[in-house]
């Protein structure tokens, strides 16, 4: 299976409101736990999900735009790192 394919499965798996953990996910989807976890990984860089601890949750549209911007607007005050919004370290 592309990793693709696998990524729209387990995403789609994921439920709308509240979380699921990659155990869950594993059960449910029927694949193996590295495939689910390599797809949760691709999906957290993607910015369609979010860990915390044991549980995986979705993205909204607005949490994805805001991280997007965030990681690709090099002259933003602040970052996004594990949900939460820390001002950023300044060098020199």
């Amino acid at each position: 299976m592309r990793e693709e394919d696998l990524d729209w499965v387990v995403y789609h798996r994921i439920p709308e409101t509240g979380g699921i953990t990659a155990e869950d996910l594993v059960a449910t989807t029927g694949f193996e736990s590295g495939a689910v976890a390599a797809s949760l990984e691709r999906l957290e860089r993607y910015l369609l999900v979010r860990r915390s601890g044991e549980m995986v949750h979705l993205l909204s549209i607005r949490e994805s735009l805001i991280g997007c911007q965030c990681r690709c607007a090099k002259d933003m005050p602040f970052v996004i790192e594990n949900g939460i919004i820390r001002a950023k370290r300044r060098e020199g």
